[in-house]
């Protein structure tokens, strides 16, 4: 694995890259969501660089694994074939280390691979990669403490995930401690394609912004451009895309990806 040539701390990345995309026109940065090894590790580190080409803000890598609770079917199919084929850890950092000098790269990872590793040889290793950031579903704030210490340490921003099931005593505390921007969900439930949000995605995104230090951003459920441009309109910072463009791994090449990530951007324009 090439380490990539990032000076900047995670968190200064991240921040950088939401203030670039508004300041280039764009009502919302735009963050599609991969799989890293799937279909293959060369064919993803393709389709990363096309997310880039095709106008992607940043880059959310899911790291597969075997039990991904959060996730719907089509990004589990994935993960399963990524693990099937062979992907490791390693060889799913080289795919962050080839982008990471164009865009950051937030790693989504479920705690088990993180305490396999060892929590400071894994966030030591995203620093030497060039990733900015961590999200981590299955990962309690009351338990959060060894991973956020670690991150804090490298300047790796922990992202955190609020839903519109959180209380608000419990989302006034989270906010308040997230570093690089709040992931914000749609939906109740997993990952996956949908027709529409469960609730006034305005009202959550508000309550969220209000005591927000970072920027707020919206997933699960985001599946075409329209629903991005709603997305924005209803006042989310950054849009999350993940079962569409993992779907359209497993279907298309390199250059229909970059068209299709080229689709969301111009429609957050």
């Amino acid at each position: 694995m090439t380490a990539a040539h990032v000076t900047a701390p995670g968190t200064e990345r991240i921040a950088e890259a939401f203030a670039r995309a508004h300041a280039d026109g764009r009502r919302a940065a735009l963050m599609p969501y991969m799989m890293a090894g799937y279909p293959d590790v060369e064919r993803s580190r393709e389709i990363a660089a096309a997310y880039v080409d095709g106008g992607a803000d940043l880059i959310e890598l899911g790291i597969p694994f075997s039990d991904p609770l959060a996730d719907g079917p089509v990004i589990h199919a994935a993960a399963v074939a990524a693990l099937e084929a062979g992907a490791t850890l390693h060889e799913c950092l080289t795919v962050a280390a080839a982008v990471a000098e164009r865009v950051p790269v937030i790693l989504m990872s479920y705690i088990n691979p993180i305490l396999a590793r060892g929590v400071e040889r894994f966030c030591d290793e995203l620093v030497a990669t060039g990733v900015c950031g961590l999200i981590v579903p299955d990962l309690p704030r009351e338990e959060s403490g060894l991973v956020t210490a670690a991150c804090a340490a490298r300047g790796l921003a922990l992202v955190p995930l609020v839903a519109p099931t959180t209380p608000p005593d419990r989302m006034t505390e989270i906010v308040a401690a997230a570093t690089g921007f709040i992931y914000t969900v749609a939906v109740t439930g997993t990952t996956g394609e949908r027709t529409g949000s469960d609730g006034d995605v305005p009202a959550l995104l508000a309550r969220v912004r209000g005591d927000a230090r970072v920027p707020v951003a919206l997933g699960f459920g985001i599946s075409t451009p329209e629903q991005a441009s709603a997305a924005a309109a209803a006042g989310a910072e950054g849009v999350i895309v993940g079962s569409r463009f993992v779907r359209a791994a497993g279907e298309a090449d390199a250059v229909a990806i970059g068209e299709l990530v080229r689709a969301f951007a111009t429609a957050l324009r």
